[in-house]
């Protein structure tokens, strides 16, 4: 996997009272909540495990997006594994 650094002058860091951690994870949350990256891609990002990263979002009432098509996907699982048991 390619990855990219992004850096963060220390005087930045410093005026923000953050961490490049908790930077790492405000652009996660960010980026998930705009819709511009899956829960999956925003918890790797942040560093979290999703139990974390969904907790996380759930304290800043930010729901997980969770469509039509998620749901359509979720019925027919269930109904495979209906099927195969």
């Amino acid at each position: 996997m390619k990855t990219s650094v992004i850096k963060i002058p220390d005087d930045i860091l410093l005026a923000s009272h953050m961490t490049s951690k908790d930077i790492a994870v405000e652009l996660a949350v960010h980026l998930f909540e705009t819709g511009k990256l899956s829960i999956g891609k925003a918890k790797s990002l942040a560093g979290l495990s999703l139990w974390e990263f969904q907790n996380l979002l759930a304290s800043r009432k930010i729901a997980v997006h969770y469509g039509i098509e998620e749901y359509r996907e979720d019925i027919n699982t269930l109904k495979r594994l209906k099927r195969a048991g």
